[in-house]
């Protein structure tokens, strides 16, 4: 036989856990593991071009590798930003419209600076091929 962990409260209202916290901790975990490598290449990246004309500049980030690299960092970058935002929104935001409507936008504001990235990487490397 179960025992009822919740409120009283809790139990009347049929309110509980969603079930979406730990997935939202895992994923914000693996977006930073992720990071670590991508971050490491990035500035070595950096590093290397130091002193590089934007032609130079340009022609690294058109590699086709180097694309991809930087294709996924901007990715899990904005994607890893949104979720801690969330996170933030979630807690301190207690206006249940409100939150909603910031939820809405930082998702939307991630995902448009994220493609938008893409499409210059995607320019980039579609330039120097051409």
């Amino acid at each position: 036989m179960a025992t009822d962990t919740r409120s009283p409260v809790a139990r009347v209202r049929g309110l509980g856990s969603a079930k979406e916290g730990v997935q939202h901790w895992w994923v914000q975990r693996l977006t930073a593991l992720a990071l670590v490598p991508l971050s490491i290449w990035f500035a070595a990246g950096v590093v290397a071009l130091a002193g590089a004309s934007h032609a130079e500049a340009a022609a690294w980030i058109g590699h086709p590798l180097n694309a991809t690299l930087m294709i996924l960092t901007l990715g899990l970058t904005f994607h890893h930003g949104q979720l801690g935002v969330q996170v933030i929104v979630e807690d301190y935001v207690h206006a249940e419209g409100a939150k909603l409507a910031l939820l809405i936008l930082v998702k939307l504001l991630a995902l448009a600076l994220a493609v938008a990235g893409a499409l210059a990487v995607l320019r980039l490397m579609i330039g120097s091929a051409a």
